[in-house]
């Protein structure tokens, strides 16, 4: 089954170069596309697409408050696509629950491969994004791109998802999950979505930031 992708940013340019990369692959095709916020929450809704790849700078409704009003209705995965990586974007989408977060310097097989991955259920962070979120964790950020968690969120995991989180920690895919675990993919990604329940996220990508909190 293809992928389907909305196109969210305000440039006209933009979403046509985006649509020409993901549709020259034969397993993801673009249903729509949404020049602000507002829209692309609107689109979300009445298209149900698998991942909105969302910009962050748009005009009226931003991206991350688009990405917010997304992810808190279930209707698709995000994936930030900016050319901003600074601490305000990249923190501002993980909190609202984005999936990935991709700068717009990314190469076609890198987008190819992020929107593969959001829309199996995996997180895709950019290299740049990992390194800020971890030099920010280290250096006791005000503003911490997760939600802080309660330890009796974490003290209710089973003894298999807290493997699975600690699994997350290390940035596994589901498939990954599963073969280090020995269990069945769809297993892995069912207790990948009883963590995050548990925990009270939104993303794999929050879950994994806690995990490097609370597992080490």
């Amino acid at each position: 089954m293809s992928v389907r992708v909305l196109l969210a940013d305000d440039h006209a340019a933009v979403r046509a170069g985006l649509r020409m990369v993901l549709e020259a692959a034969e397993d993801i095709e673009v249903v729509g596309e949404a020049a602000d916020g507002a829209a692309a929450v609107t689109n979300a809704r009445a298209l149900r697409p698998d991942v909105v790849l969302m910009d962050v700078r748009m005009p009226g409704v931003d991206g991350i408050e688009a990405t917010r009003q997304v992810t808190g209705e279930g209707l698709a995965q995000v994936l930030v696509l900016t050319t901003f990586d600074l601490d305000d974007a990249v923190f501002g989408a993980l909190r609202a629950g984005a999936a990935g977060f991709l700068l717009k310097s990314a190469t076609p097989d890198e987008l190819l491969g992020a929107v593969r991955r959001v829309a199996a259920g995996d997180g895709a962070l950019a290299p740049e994004v990992v390194r800020r979120v971890l030099d920010a964790a280290v250096a006791g950020t005000p503003e911490p791109a997760v939600p802080t968690v309660a330890s009796t969120a974490v003290d209710s995991l089973t003894e298999r998802e807290r493997d699975v989180l600690g699994a997350l920690g290390r940035g596994l895919s589901n498939a990954q999950i599963a073969e280090d675990l020995v269990i069945t993919e769809a297993t892995a990604k069912t207790h990948v979505s009883r963590v995050l329940a548990k925990l009270g996220v939104a993303s794999r990508v929050q879950a994994a930031l806690i995990a490097r909190e609370v597992l080490g």
